[in-house]
């Protein structure tokens, strides 16, 4: 089996090395990520100018772009032989919620998602996590889960509490919550005395309940979210309808 990793964190990130150590022994391993730090890249490409590949001495190639940039190139054309499976990850901190609309780390698997692969995103829901051998043995769960029961082209999103393996509470299928709106933007001034802004951190989660990623992890679960790229708000198209008739 072939995997390729990638990740939004950076090609030197420790989530993104444990993943890589935990699955070298199931499965032939290719790294194809960002050579710096690219959180909330979000699924953009970059069309303005070249992309260049690097070789770092790990091994792992590393692309000055964002995650969408390295498994784009990656699946079409860097490699000699497609992938049967993309896995992002393991990210420092969670992507549940809106949190996945911004997310590099879904953005990742999102792309191999597009391009026919089968695609995870692995996240563990704490910054400056402790446990990412944790996160990293539900990956190898999953991909050992695949190599019994081939799965359908799909894009999951996991979020691992970070704990140790054995004080997880098993697997949940969930749907994405939702969170309330972004704090404030944060001022500062530069040493030019110049005004300067930080996009405010994410809200606390408003739609916790039951069946949500967030409840999920609450209970120490393993929160798997299959998601879809289709965004047609379908339950509004004939109220539209009827807003556009008297314009007709």
């Amino acid at each position: 089996m072939r995997i390729l990793l990638s990740n939004d964190d950076g090609y030197f990130a420790p989530g993104l090395e444990h993943l890589a150590a935990a699955l070298k022994a199931h499965a032939e391993v290719t790294v194809v990520a960002p050579e710096r730090d690219r959180s909330g890249a979000s699924n953009s490409l970059t069309l303005d100018r070249p992309l260049m590949v690097r070789r770092a001495p790990s091994g792992f190639l590393f692309v000055n772009g964002t995650p969408t940039d390295c498994v784009h190139l990656a699946v079409t054309g860097l490699l000699d032989t497609l992938p049967d499976m993309v896995i992002s990850g393991i990210n420092d901190g969670a992507n549940m919620g809106d949190d996945t609309i911004y997310s590099g780390t879904v953005a990742a698997a999102t792309e191999g998602y597009l391009l026919g692969i089968p695609s995870i995103a692995m996240s563990i829901t704490s910054r400056n996590a402790r446990h990412f051998d944790t996160a990293a043995r539900v990956a190898v769960d999953l991909v050992h889960q695949h190599q019994r029961q081939p799965s359908k082209v799909w894009l999951l999103n996991v979020n691992v509490p970070d704990v140790p393996y054995d004080e997880l509470n098993g697997f949940a299928v969930t749907r994405l919550g939702r969170r309330h709106k972004a704090e404030d933007i944060v001022r500062t001034e530069n040493p030019r005395g110049e005004t300067v802004y930080w996009v405010g951190a994410s809200g606390a989660a408003a739609d916790a309940g039951v069946g949500t990623d967030f409840h999920a992890v609450g209970e120490r679960k393993v929160s798997v979210t299959p998601l879809q790229i289709d965004l047609t708000n379908r339950e509004e198209a004939r109220a539209v309808e009827a807003w556009l008739a008297p314009g007709r």
